[in-house]
């Protein structure tokens, strides 16, 4: 993986830790993990330790592809998008990236995975 892509990786995976994002990681040593990237579950140093000692062959994010978007989603974002008045591109960015949207055309570059239909139940509390 070029510097270039880790850099892209590592900017939109710090955006996505309060959100539980589910990651594929593939270790140096030939096995593969799979989890949650967040916060609370403390997978953040996990992570970190992984990255510090050197353990991590490639890591990958499932992310939803723009396209997947629900007729309900497409209206919570115009509602939003209304209520803020003028477009404010913080807080649709952190929309998009709170529903796990691929912002950044990572899974059309192999840099992500696109994440199976109702991977992310966006509306459990």
């Amino acid at each position: 993986m070029k510097v270039k892509d880790k850099e892209l990786l590592l900017k939109d995976l710090c955006a996505r830790l309060p959100y539980h994002v589910r990651c594929k990681i593939w270790l140096k040593d030939g096995t593969t993990e799979e989890g949650l990237l967040d916060l609370e579950h403390n997978y953040g140093n996990v992570l970190q330790d992984a990255f510090y000692y050197n353990k991590i062959k490639d890591i990958k994010p499932y992310l939803r592809p723009m396209s997947s978007m629900t007729d309900a989603e497409k209206k919570e974002l115009w509602e939003l998008l209304k209520k803020l008045g003028i477009i404010s591109d913080v807080k649709r960015l952190d929309w998009f990236v709170a529903h796990h949207f691929d912002i950044r055309n990572l899974i059309e570059n192999g840099l992500a995975l696109e994440a199976p239909e109702e991977m992310y139940d966006l509306n459990k509390d």
